[in-house]
């Protein structure tokens, strides 16, 4: 009896560790905008510096979908809105499910049979794993994936033993309730799928396999994801330096932006070396996310505008307006000015113009990054983002997209706004 007591607080501690775990690792787009930016990356960042040490490990703090970059198809952009609509319902229907159990616990109303109870037995933790599943693409790290994995596990498991014990206390009102419901899905759709049972061995292997699979699922789905984004992004590319567009419909401008950048001894000024390799990403010149990429200016610095609820709840509810709406809303708020106002950072230099269209601002900012690796070959498009580089920033170069007019330069140190923290490469 007590060893059975020990394994059910073992089995709960267990649960509660890897759901904090994964939030933790999930929440990092949130903690990273917030003032206690700092104080998370003074325990986090040494974990990530340490799994980017070896090749092995690395591609744990890699991203494996557009993050600062429109989602540039039809197909990405509808993965980035079903992890909005994720996030959204899964922790609503969480909530709702932990009051029912609670208050059932509280006020002694037996097994837990009314509303989604009616046709799930965990439906609590099928909305944990929906919830999950949209952190995860809301900040696609695969380190994310990797603890939504274990989270899958551990609760998988956990719920089996829950039912072991609600069987053994609750008797054949359990056992009637089990044959008419299904675990994490109606018990119609459970059937349905059942011939996937029927392949595994009914032994002792099956508690084996199901970790197996179900880390193969979830790992394997990121990495087909960043396949399928590589292959999607608009690259352009001249001698040294691939060009990446964050607005698809800048594409046509990238030959002008490569031209301005590499001619007339531009690119010695901006710090590019022949032999070496780099990306470059254009966006708008006050394009809010930039600091990600490198220290271009303590107004990219996002955990000291306190913003942090507004840029959440844009994060979640509006997931392309800080890519897709004028970025000179953003620069508006951070600055507490008029848009009007802003715009002037929107657009520098059409900005001197009275009656200049600055939705249609011609200025784009280009931050370019030295890639770094070791295997000797040039590498250009998608090769860039190979899991065995390392991306240092290098410089900014503000130009007239159009025209390839350079208007200004400028070198920047080798760190981001959040300092060496590894940030998203696409």
């Amino acid at each position: 009896m007590v060893r059975k007591r020990i394994e059910e607080t073992l089995a709960k501690i267990t649960a509660r560790v890897s759901i904090v775990v994964f939030f933790v690792m999930a929440f990092e787009i949130m903690i990273m905008i917030s003032p206690f930016a700092f104080f998370f990356y003074s325990v986090f960042n040494p974990v990530f510096h340490w799994l980017d040490r070896y090749m092995v490990t690395r591609w744990l703090t890699t991203f494996f979908l557009p993050h600062m970059i429109l989602p540039p198809t039809l197909f990405l952009s509808t993965i980035r809105v079903f992890g909005s609509v994720c996030f959204v319902v899964g922790s609503l229907a969480f909530v709702i499910c932990a009051l029912q159990v609670y208050l059932g616990k509280l006020f002694k109303w037996g097994v837990a049979s009314k509303g989604l109870y009616c046709y799930i037995r965990h439906p609590q933790y099928l909305a944990l794993g929906v919830w999950g599943i949209g952190m995860s693409i809301l900040w696609p790290r695969f380190i994310v994936l990797a603890s939504l994995s274990v989270m899958f596990i551990v609760y998988y498991f956990l719920a089996k033993d829950e039912e072991k014990r609600m069987l053994h206390q609750y008797g054949k009102g359990y056992e009637e309730y089990l044959s008419s419901t299904g675990m994490f899905v109606p018990k119609s759709l459970e059937q349905a799928f059942s011939f996937v049972q029927r392949l595994i061995p009914g032994t002792s292997w099956r508690y084996a396999l199901v970790p197996f699979v179900v880390i193969t699922v979830v790992i394997g789905s990121g990495v087909l994801l960043r396949e399928v984004t590589l292959e999607s992004l608009p690259f352009a590319s001249t001698a040294n330096v691939t060009l990446v567009s964050m607005l698809p419909e800048d594409n046509p401008l990238s030959a002008n932006v490569l031209m301005g950048i590499t001619k007339d001894g531009m690119a010695a000024k901006a710090g590019l070396l022949p032999g070496k390799d780099y990306l470059g990403y254009m966006m708008p010149v006050d394009y809010i996310m930039q600091g990600m990429i490198a220290d271009t200016g303590s107004e990219f610095h996002l955990y000291k505008q306190h913003h942090t609820f507004s840029m959440i709840n844009e994060w979640v509810l509006h997931p392309f307006q800080h890519l897709r709406s004028s970025p000179s809303l953003h620069m508006a708020q951070m600055l507490h000015v008029d848009p009007a106002v802003a715009r002037r950072h929107h657009c520098p230099i059409a900005a001197k113009e009275p009656n200049g269209d600055f939705n249609r601002c011609s200025y784009r900012r280009v931050v370019l990054v030295e890639i770094r690796h070791d295997n000797g070959k040039h590498l250009s498009g998608a090769g860039v983002f190979s899991l065995n580089t390392t991306r240092v920033p290098v410089s900014f170069v503000d130009i007239n997209a159009r025209t390839g007019e350079v208007v200004n330069i400028a070198r920047v140190q080798k760190a981001t706004a959040w300092e060496d923290v590894p940030t998203p490469g696409i």
